[in-house]
């Protein structure tokens, strides 16, 4: 039973379903509805409503356009093969998103409502999750600031909305090993800044660097410091880690690292298995020479998009370097099989992880 009084407003135009499920992509169908509510200074956060999937009508001063004070979220909602609609660790995301929006100035929403919105949405929606192997619905939650005016201030006004899409693989290659472009030039964020917030403006920074890296046959980049620049953060989509000598490494969260719930996960995972798991710095120069002494065992992606994205060859200037063989390492696939699974109810949540939407 809700709390809040949530308005369920039903379409009555609703739209056809993919479908060939091995066709999703990511992030480009959308569902019937979505979730809105509005923010009001001296009023607070109100008129928590399930709606048709519409577009929005903004003032061209919006402060959302000239100031980029906005957040967002990414999670997922997954069918369980007894039928049971599942989320993974939403609690996770809803604190991050409240940490981002008081780093950004905006009010944090009640965890509680966030969650109340969440499963409202999926559950209007909950026909279209896909059920093929490597599909799920991405959730989508959000917020932008509506004021009309022309200075640089936080808004009295905010839109907070969750919309869903119905995906398939991040990456187009799947659980197959992608190539890795460490970027050496750009740099995307420093501590201080909002590289720890769930914000556009992060994102934006990262793309003339990304370009660069397509165009050299890499999937994303891997993020250096921005001050001395030697040392490894996370990739554009992703945090990282390295198995280098049987032990679990990751960069510790500095201030310009996203705190990502995969990554949060794995670590625990690994701690649960025996691993040694160290976050620290990791300097490009230690991956050089543990690559080049074959002490580099594996190297992945965490994120909420691909799960794991196991990595085979990693680039740093002029150098190239593969591990191991290429391919996907055990200690990656053992991570995807149990995170998979257990967001998809075939394992056993002994960690309490899933929350079912009803």
């Amino acid at each position: 039973m809700s709390n809040y009084e949530i308005k369920i407003t039903r379409t009555d135009s609703p739209k056809e379903k993919p479908q060939d499920q091995s066709k999703l992509g990511f992030g480009k169908i959308f569902t019937d509805h979505m979730f809105e509510m509005d923010y009001t200074k001296g009023i607070g956060w109100h008129d928590p409503r399930v709606v048709p999937f519409h577009e929005i009508s903004l003032s061209p001063a919006a402060m959302v356009f000239h100031y980029g004070q906005e957040m967002f979220e990414g999670m997922k909602a997954y069918k369980a093969a007894d039928g049971r609609t599942l989320l993974f660790r939403p609690d996770k995301n809803i604190e991050r998103a409240n940490n981002s929006n008081r780093r950004l100035m905006i009010p944090e929403i009640p965890e509680d409502l966030f969650l109340e919105g969440l499963k409202a949405v999926v559950k209007a929606d909950e026909d279209w999750i896909p059920t093929a192997e490597g599909t799920s619905l991405y959730i989508r939650p959000f917020v932008i600031a509506t004021d009309p005016f022309l200075g640089v201030r936080p808004s009295d006004t905010y839109k907070f909305m969750i919309i869903l899409s119905p995906s398939g693989a991040y990456y187009p290659e799947g659980l197959n090993p992608v190539k890795i472009w460490i970027e050496d030039t750009y740099v995307r964020a420093v501590r201080g800044g909002i590289g720890e917030a769930k914000t556009g403006g992060n994102y934006v920074a990262s793309l003339a660097a990304q370009i660069k890296a397509h165009d050299e046959g890499y999937s994303q980049v891997l993020w250096l410091d921005g001050v001395e620049r030697k040392y490894i953060e996370e990739v554009g989509a992703m945090n990282i880690f390295f198995k280098i000598n049987g032990k679990v490494v990751t960069p510790m969260l500095n201030g310009s690292i996203l705190p990502g719930v995969t990554r949060r996960t794995c670590i625990e995972l690994c701690k649960s298995w025996g691993y040694e798991v160290e976050e620290r710095k990791v300097s490009v120069q230690e991956l050089e020479e543990a690559a080049r002494t074959g002490t580099l065992e594996e190297v992945w992606g965490t994120g909420t998009a691909a799960v794991i994205s196991p990595v085979g060859h990693l680039r740093y200037e002029d150098d190239v370097f593969q591990i191991k063989d290429g391919s996907i390492g055990q200690l990656s696939q053992k991570l995807y099989d149990t995170v998979t699974g257990i967001q998809l109810g075939k394992l056993s949540d002994t960690f309490n992880w899933t929350v079912e939407v009803k």
